[in-house]
C-alpha cells in the first residue's frame, strides 16, 4: 500500500512541480508572489478542452493552449504589473493586483465556459502496469515522464542558455544587468511566458488525470504549488520540484490513511512544520541586505 501511494504521489507531485516552477521563476526575477498563477493554470486547461471539443486533436490543442496561456501570462504582466513597476509602487500593490487578476480570470472563465464541473478527455489511457504488488497506470507514468522532461528543459533554459544567464543576472541585480545591456522588460516578459506555458501543461495533465475541469480549479492547486515553491525554497527551481513531489506524496498518503477530506490540510501542515524549522525552505538562502 505504501509503495502504491508513493507512485501515485510522485506522478501527481511532478505536475504540482510544474505549477510551482512558475511561482519560483516570477519570484526570482521580481521578488513577487504571482497569485494569479492558479487562474492561469485553470485557463490552460479550459483552452485545451475548448480546442479539443472543436476537433483540433490532442497534440495541436495542447500546443495551442500552451502558446495562448504563455501569452496570457505576458498580458497579465503588461497590463497590471509593468505600470506598477514604472511608478515604483510598493510590492503590496503588485501582490493585490495579482489577486484581482485571479478573480477576474476565474469570472471570465465562468462567463465563457460555465461554472459547473465538466468532463476532460482521458489522456494516455492504455491500462495498468503491475510493479510488484502495486499498480500504476500509463497515464501516471507518462504524466511523470512529461513533467520530468519539461522541468529538465526549463532548468536547461535557465542554467544553460544566454537568455537564462540574463534571467539570473536580472535576479541578482536588475540595475547592474540593465547597465550591461540586458533588456529587463524583455526578461520579465519571457519569464511570465515560461510560467504560463508550464502552468498550461500542468493544467492539461492534472485535468486529464482526474478527467474533470472547472473555473475555480486553480485555487487549491495554486495554493499547493505555492506551498511547494516555499517548501523547497522559493526562487530555486530544484527546490520547487522537490517541494512539489513532497506535497504530492503527502496528499496521496493522507487521502489513503486519513480520508480524502484531510488530503489538503496535511500538505499545508507539512509546510508549516518545515518553515518553523527552516523559514527559508529546504534550498532557500537567507537574504543579505547591504547598507
Amino acid at each position: 500500500m505504501l509503495f502504491q501511494q508513493l507512485l501515485n504521489g510522485l506522478a501527481l507531485g511532478m505536475a504540482y512541480a510544474l505549477v510551482a516552477v512558475g511561482y519560483s521563476l516570477v519570484f526570482g526575477i521580481l521578488r513577487l508572489v504571482n497569485f494569479s498563477h492558479g487562474a492561469v493554470y485553470a485557463f490552460g486547461a479550459h483552452a485545451a478542452a475548448f480546442l479539443i471539443g472543436y476537433s483540433w486533436g490532442l497534440l495541436p490543442a495542447v500546443l495551442a493552449s500552451v502558446l495562448l496561456t504563455g501569452l496570457l501570462g505576458v498580458l497579465i504582466d503588461r497590463t497590471s504589473l509593468r505600470p506598477l513597476r514604472k511608478k515604483h509602487s510598493p510590492p503590496i500593490a503588485s501582490l493585490i493586483s495579482t489577486i484581482g487578476v485571479s478573480t477576474i480570470l476565474q469570472n471570465l472563465l465562468m462567463i465563457a465556459m460555465g461554472s459547473q464541473k465538466k468532463s476532460f478527455p482521458a489522456l494516455f489511457d492504455f491500462g495498468m502496469i503491475t510493479i510488484g504488488t502495486a499498480k500504476i497506470s500509463w497515464t501516471q507514468m507518462i504524466m511523470f515522464a512529461i513533467s520530468l522532461v519539461l522541468l529538465g528543459v526549463l532548468s536547461f533554459i535557465v542554467h544553460g542558455t544566454k537568455i537564462g544567464l540574463a534571467m539570473r543576472g536580472v535576479e541578482q541585480n536588475g540595475k547592474a544587468a540593465s547597465l550591461m545591456g540586458i533588456d529587463n522588460n524583455f526578461i520579465v516578459t519571457f519569464t511570465f511566458f515560461l510560467g504560463g506555458a508550464s502552468a498550461a501543461i500542468a493544467g492539461v495533465l492534472i485535468s486529464g488525470y482526474y478527467q474533470v475541469f472547472y473555473p475555480t480549479m486553480g485555487f487549491m492547486v495554486g495554493l499547493k504549488a505555492f506551498s511547494a515553491a516555499v517548501l523547497g525554497g522559493i526562487g530555486a527551481l530544484h527546490g520547487a520540484v522537490l517541494g512539489g513531489l513532497l506535497i504530492g506524496v503527502a496528499e496521496s498518503l493522507a487521502a489513503t490513511w486519513m480520508g480524502s477530506a484531510y488530503r489538503d490540510s496535511v500538505a499545508f501542515l507539512i509546510l508549516i512544520l518545515v518553515l518553523v524549522v527552516r523559514p527559508s525552505g529546504l534550498f532557500g538562502r537567507k537574504g543579505i541586505t547591504k547598507v
